[in-house]
């Protein structure tokens, strides 16, 4: 046993190894000016101070954030709402809301964008908006993601006894919902949520497409430094993962704070 756990942590090792050496080999790449040779040299940290100094890639970062959270909110609650009353009131039509979120799926960026832009461009309502057409289609991109974090985690605890066990308390069964439901499945919420942002950091097809040039995201700026330079891209890739990484780690540790809790709660 002891044997096969170790070698077990051995092979685990070397796959996080493996998978690390394209991200250490950027790191390492954007903090030197050249890696022609074997060897790179002339270590700096202009590609960062370069970035950092740049209001083009601060004003980036900002309006990367707000359009990655508003439309996963968005789309977390449309899925909430919609899965409690299927599953409550219409349980039979929840096989048709499954096929209505699994289209996306289905849909090339290119194909959404372009649709979008040829109904809504010139349409002069609050739909027109270019902010608004972008919020809109990340919406559609992501919700086959969040639907299905959501629904297996509603698939894991025995929702209807919940809610009855809440309404005999004397909670309507919205209230029930929100206070007893999503508490339990705010993992399920969460890794959903995680799936998204990754989706959502990395596109440029869309954003592209629907916004111009009057928004722009990570992607977008580094597709521009990479006309400039490979070191300062580089150097911006390396801030991506990190943000990312960042993100994770701010929701994975309320998330556990959340959870410890509820365990302190329940033991009281």
């Amino acid at each position: 046993m002891k044997r096969g756990k170790l070698s077990a942590k051995i092979v685990i090792t070397l796959v996080v190894v493996w998978l690390l050496i394209p991200l250490a080999a950027t790191i390492v790449y954007s903090l030197f000016e050249d890696w022609t040779g074997i060897v790179p040299h002339g270590f700096t940290l202009a590609n960062y101070k370069a970035i950092f100094t740049n209001p083009q890639f601060l004003t980036a970062m900002y309006q990367t954030v707000l359009i990655c959270i508003i439309p996963i909110l968005i789309t977390i609650a449309v899925v909430l709402l919609a899965l409690f009353v299927v599953t409550v009131y219409f349980p039979r039509l929840e096989k048709y809301v499954q096929i209505l979120c699994m289209i996306p799926y289905t849909i090339q960026g290119v194909i959404l964008s372009v649709s979008i832009l040829i109904l809504y461009a010139r349409n002069k309502s609050f739909l027109s908006g270019r902010m608004v057409m972008l919020i809109g289609a990340y919406c559609i991109i992501i919700l086959p993601h969040i639907y299905n974090g959501i629904r297996n985690a509603m698939r894991a605890i025995n929702m209807k006894m919940l809610l009855e066990a809440a309404e005999m308390l004397g909670e309507s069964k919205i209230s029930a919902f929100f206070k007893v439901i999503v508490p339990n499945i705010i993992t399920g919420i969460t890794v959903s949520s995680l799936l998204a942002v990754g989706l959502l950091f990395g596109d440029y097809v869309i954003i592209r497409n629907l916004s111009s040039s009057n928004v722009t995201n990570m992607q977008v700026f580094l597709y521009q430094t990479m006309k400039r330079s490979s070191t300062e891209s580089s150097a911006v890739f390396v801030v991506i993962m990190l943000v990312t990484f960042a993100i994770t780690a701010v929701v994975l540790t309320m998330q556990s704070r959340s959870t410890m809790e509820k365990i302190r709660n329940e033991g009281k």
